[in-house]
Order: C-alpha cells, then structure tokens, then sequence
C-alpha cells in the first residue's frame, strides 16, 4: 500500500534539506536496499518492537521524495497499539494506514538521516518542531525513538525506529538500545555488500 497524502496548503513544514540523498540513493541501489521489502529486515522490525515493547517498529531507507519501509512492524488492526480510529483527516475519513510509502514530509526519520544523530522523543507534543508534524494529528503518534544507519563510507542510510501511540519514557537505556540496533544492522548491511545476507 502506497499513501502519499497531500501538502496541507499554507501550513509550514519544517522537514530538513537533505544534500545528502542523491548519494545515499546511489549507495542504496548498489546495496540493492530501500526498493522492495524484504523478510530478514521485516524479521528485524519485529525484534525491535519486541525489545522496545511498542506497536510500530521500521527499518527506514529515504530517497530524495519518500520513505520506504524495507522492515515494517504493525499491531493487528484494531488490536492493542494500534493507530486510534478516531484519527482522521480534514475530511472526516478514517486515518490511514500504516504502508511502505511515506513521503519526507510526514515522520522523524528524515531528521534523524539530515542530523545523523539519534533521536529521542518521549512526547512529540512536548516539541514544538516536531508537534506539527502530520503524523501526530493524522496518525496518533505521539512517541518517537530512531537512530541513523551510517555505514563505512559516511553514508546515512536510513534509520531504525520505534512509535508509539501513547508516550514513552525511553530514557538513556532506550536510547542505548536503539543506537545498539542501528550499528548491528548497518553490520548486516555490510556483511551483505561482501557477499553475505541480512
């Protein structure tokens, strides 16, 4: 599924410049990453839901236009953690769901990629630079915890991300954990570059 929901008219989005994405989509194709999902990195997204305890879980590869969730972790709809039905779009429609696609606007990973640092939001409505982001009035986010994927050449990849729809303490111990994870799979990344898989 492939949700690309329109610009709000008038209303400023503060997604960053990213100078960076016509090399990292270069260094993705050679990969063969951020095109197609895959089950190991979908095997991976559940782990890091498992290990953070939260509903959603991603393995984030970012173009020049979009997100592309090559490991994607969602609760069963209408099961505990799920986006809440009341969420809904200026036309009174039901908030959409969780899909591969999301362009840069919308979420923290482009963030995280431009700043190359992780990055820790226990309450997205605590920060006002990030509390008008679409996807918490959309999509009922309101807690946000992601790190870069920085392989050997320098190259932010992408991230690895956990959400969830009530907020999180993640602390120092959460925000370990998430850097753990990142440097594990751009390990794997790496290892797949020389012949290996993820």
């Amino acid at each position: 599924m492939r949700y690309d929901p329109p610009r709000p008219a008038g209303r400023l989005l503060l997604t960053p410049e990213d100078k960076d994405a016509p090399a990292r989509v270069r260094r993705l194709r050679r990969l063969g990453l951020g095109e197609r999902a895959e089950p190991a990195l979908d095997a991976f997204a559940d782990r890091l839901a498992e290990v953070a305890a939260v509903p959603y879980s991603m393995v984030n590869f970012i173009d020049e236009n979009h997100q592309f969730f090559a490991g994607l972790h969602t609760p069963d709809p209408g099961g505990p953690g799920a986006l809440p039905a009341t969420a809904a779009d200026d036309g009174g429609r039901a908030a959409p769901e969780v899909g591969r696609y999301l362009t840069r606007d919308y979420g923290f990973c482009p963030h995280v990629v431009v700043r190359r640092k992780a990055l820790v939001l226990e309450d997205v409505c605590d920060y006002p630079r990030f509390a008008g982001n679409p996807v918490v009035d959309e999509m009922g986010v309101r807690s946000y915890l992601g790190a870069p994927l920085i392989d050997h050449t320098g190259i932010a990849l992408g991230t690895v991300c956990v959400v969830d729809v009530e907020p999180r303490p993640w602390g120092t111990a959460g925000l370990e954990t998430i850097k753990s994870l990142a440097a594990e799979l751009v390990g794997q990344i790496e290892r797949r570059e020389g012949g290996g898989g993820i």
